[in-house]
């Protein structure tokens, strides 16, 4: 009994250990689809957030003001730098996806509700949408930092 007892032990840690990898397999600094900035994901308590961590435009059109979040539909942000801007938040791993999260478009000012799935483990696959993913975009990152 003592030796079931303990290879199920074994096993129940191995498998919470494989869980825990393949959730945080979505850590690192990813390409966003036009290669136009960098965004890095890291654990925040039980979620998962994404920060602008590169811009390929760093500047506004005068070479020396950080570009700011000018579309933001919210008036009082518009003045916020877009450089270490979180924006991806919320996100919980449950089941080969991370969901239940937000995604908010520094190009067009807008949120929406999002899911995330890596496909291999280079890319990865957003999804935004409105109400159901149904209606929404997928957009594929690429890994930047292997």
């Amino acid at each position: 009994m003592k030796k079931i007892s303990w290879l199920l032990f074994l096993f129940m840690s191995f498998v919470s250990f494989v869980h825990a990898q393949s959730a945080d397999a979505v850590l690192g600094t990813w390409w966003n689809q036009e290669k136009d900035a960098k965004i890095t994901m890291y654990k925040n308590g039980n979620t998962y957030e994404g920060k602008i961590t590169w811009l390929k435009n760093m500047y506004e059109d005068d070479g020396t003001t950080p570009r700011k979040d000018s579309k933001n539909s919210d008036s009082k942000l518009r003045t916020r730098t877009l450089m270490n801007l979180v924006i991806l938040h919320g996100f919980k791993y449950d089941d080969g996806e991370w969901t239940g999260g937000k995604i908010y478009d520094p190009k067009s000012g807008k949120t929406y509700s999002s899911k995330m799935e890596l496909d291999g483990s280079n890319e990865l696959d957003i999804r935004g949408y409105i109400g159901a993913p149904l209606f929404g975009r997928t957009t594929t990152w690429k890994r930047a930092d292997r």
